[in-house]
């Protein structure tokens, strides 16, 4: 993948429950191309087949299978035109299970990357929220949230910290850092 490639890759990531899958949706409805994030395809099949490789039942399970999506989901990615945006990725899977296992993953995000912004929503506890997918406290969301800023800092990143505020205000922010205003 050329740098020019990557750069249409934009990442949204950040706390759980902070937004993330409704700016995605908004930015689909606008035209432009999605993914929807890996964990929580993941978790949705393995709820429906009765498995395992859930974040709450086998951490280290899940963490493997979302990096596989992930990839899966980029090589999806290069065949489509202009931005295309991801409600978390690759950098997040891989991640959670360096903090697991203590597996370096270095080599491999340096092979796959994404735009050089990944914007961030932040902890904010008046829109977290549980639900079957999502089972964590708004505690350990946090804790992971400082664990994705280390991580993608570490990997040379710029963190794009988005507001809290609307949607619309989120998504002028996201799209005038990557130089589109549509």
């Amino acid at each position: 993948m050329t740098l020019q490639e990557a750069e249409r890759f934009v990442v949204i990531s950040g706390c759980s429950g902070g937004g993330k899958s409704t700016l995605l949706f908004e930015l689909g409805r606008r035209g432009y191309t999605t993914i929807e994030e890996p964990g929580r395809r993941i978790v949705r099949e393995e709820l429906e087949n009765g498995g395992a490789a859930l974040p709450w039942v086998d951490g280290i399970a899940f963490a493997r299978r979302a990096i596989a999506v992930a990839l899966d989901d980029r090589a999806a990615a290069t065949k489509k035109r202009g931005l295309v945006f991801f409600d978390r990725g690759l950098i997040d899977a891989a991640v959670a299970l360096e903090h697991l296992t203590g597996e370096p993953m270095t080599q491999l995000l340096a092979e796959h990357r994404y735009h050089e912004r990944a914007f961030f929503v932040p902890p904010w506890t008046e829109i977290y929220g549980n639900d079957t997918e999502r089972r964590h406290t708004f505690d350990e969301a946090v804790a992971e949230y400082e664990r994705l800023t280390d991580g993608y800092r570490s990997l040379g990143y710029e963190i794009v910290l988005l507001p809290r505020a609307t949607v619309t205000e989120r998504l002028q922010a996201i799209l005038r850092s990557v130089g589109t205003t549509q």
